[in-house]
């Protein structure tokens, strides 16, 4: 057996996941918090919010395949990403704080002052995240370990969803005592000190196994031809895209849909907690289920039906919160089987690319593919306070039915059909379990080669 086929400790599974748990203190945030802080705490409209949104997050995007070219490049005793993470963690620490500070400006300094924190929160998210996850590629070549890994990952990133999603607001208004901006901006700091700690764990106890070929030379511009020309890869890029657009704009409209459509905010922690308990469920199902079905056929079931618990929000009551709330427990259940299949995809996606071509770039891989991921987000949270935008939506006011109306489609029916989109894009994901067993059996042999 080889040495990057080896098994993984569950302490180094561990360690990596807490990576994701640091990364997912901002990232859940942003994804429930970012749109309704903006509007309804730091005082700027929801068509600046949204432009603001949809700028930094798909302009900062263009910076990641920028960090995988440098960081494939990286030559240091720790690896060529392990380095990035550690590098990184006081920076985005710093950063996410201030993101969430509420300055005593103008209107026009308080956008500025978005603009600028959220510009330099997203280039740390960018050089810390990038090469976090292309560690993924580089720490196992054995495809059941990467799914297991990523699995591990995903529980480590939806433990950090529950506690941001359950436990955010009512920490917002503890530490506030009424005054939210205070409240935010204590709640970051706590999350900021845990994440700087769980990076130094990651880099501590992972190890890089996976070199590229002896003597590999390629320019940047090789390393984009080969991207270009991977189908799958660029089926996972459209399907990213498009499942961050629908995740975003259900996540970032449902405490609106709670304060404003049930009438009562509060619910939203018992909501995240019912899903998300389930979600780990889910996660913890899907190494069983990929050995059975195969990771492309599992994604498209579990997608289309996470999709369909989201529409089905629309045919509810806001009064009904139980049936609510159950649907999500649903719909989180479908999504967390799908969750750790995206990033064992971008693992798989690399290695055809050596398979194919005989040169690896990991990092650029998963840099592009968190670039759609970061574009998602900014598209779907744009559209979602354009569209509140376009249906009256006032902050802290009592809603018109029209209002209403649009929080409840950007919620259900909109996200779905985005969702939907992403279901038919894996038709046309051409690596199945027969060529990923090729794949992986052919790359163990020719490092082999490398090795003698």
């Amino acid at each position: 057996m080889t040495q990057e086929a080896l098994r993984l400790s569950a302490k180094e599974k561990v360690g990596y996941a807490l990576g994701d748990v640091a990364a997912n203190f901002v990232f859940q945030t942003l994804l429930a918090f970012q749109l309704i802080f903006y509007t309804d705490t730091f005082g700027i409209s929801t068509k600046a919010a949204g432009t603001l949104i949809l700028i930094v997050g798909i302009g900062s995007g263009f910076f990641d395949p920028i960090v995988g070219v440098i960081a494939d490049r990286t030559q240091t005793r720790w690896g060529r990403f392990r380095p990035w993470v550690i590098a990184t963690a006081v920076p985005f620490g710093i950063m996410a704080v201030l993101a969430f500070v509420t300055p005593n400006f103008s209107p026009g300094g308080k956008l500025a002052y978005a603009y600028i924190t959220f510009i330099l929160l997203m280039a740390i998210y960018s050089m810390n995240n990038v090469p976090y996850s292309a560690l993924t590629g580089v720490m196992t070549g054995d495809m059941k370990e990467r799914t297991s890994l990523s699995s591990y990952r995903q529980v480590g990133a939806n433990s950090s969803a529950f506690i941001v999603q359950v436990l955010a607001l009512p920490m917002v208004l503890y530490f506030g005592h009424g005054d939210k901006a205070k409240g935010y901006q204590m709640t970051m700091g706590l999350f900021a000190v845990l994440a700087i700690i769980f990076f130094c764990v990651t880099f501590f106890t992972t190890q890089e196994r996976i070199q590229p070929p002896p003597g590999q030379e390629s320019s940047i511009g090789q390393d984009l031809k080969d991207l270009f020309k991977n189908g799958p890869w660029i089926t996972l890029f459209v399907v990213t895209v498009l499942i961050f657009v629908g995740l975003s704009m259900r996540t970032g409209t449902m405490l609106y849909y709670f304060k404003y459509c049930a009438g009562d905010e509060r619910l939203f922690s018992l909501f995240n907690m019912v899903g998300l308990g389930l979600l780990l469920v889910g996660v913890m199902c899907s190494t069983a289920l990929v050995k059975r079905y195969g990771s492309r056929n599992l994604f498209i079931v579990a997608l289309a039906l996470s999709a369909a618990f989201a529409g089905m929000l629309i045919l509810m009551p806001a009064t009904s919160t139980t049936v609510v709330i159950a649907l999500e427990g649903l719909r989180q259940f479908a999504w967390g089987i799908t969750a750790p299949l995206l990033w064992a995809m971008m693992a798989d996606v690399a290695d055809y690319s050596e398979w194919k071509t005989g040169r690896r770039a990991t990092a650029i891989v998963f840099a592009s593919t968190v670039f759609g991921l970061k574009a998602g987000l900014a598209i779907g949270r744009a559209m979602a306070s354009w569209i509140l935008s376009l249906f009256g939506y006032v902050p802290n006011a009592i809603q018109t039915a029209d209002s209403l109306l649009g929080i409840k489609l950007i919620a259900s029916v909109f996200a779905a059909l985005v969702l939907f989109l992403g279901v038919a894009c894996l038709f046309f994901y051409k690596i199945d379990t027969k060529t990923n067993i090729q794949m992986t059996t052919e790359l163990a042999e020719r490092r082999k080669g490398y090795a003698a």
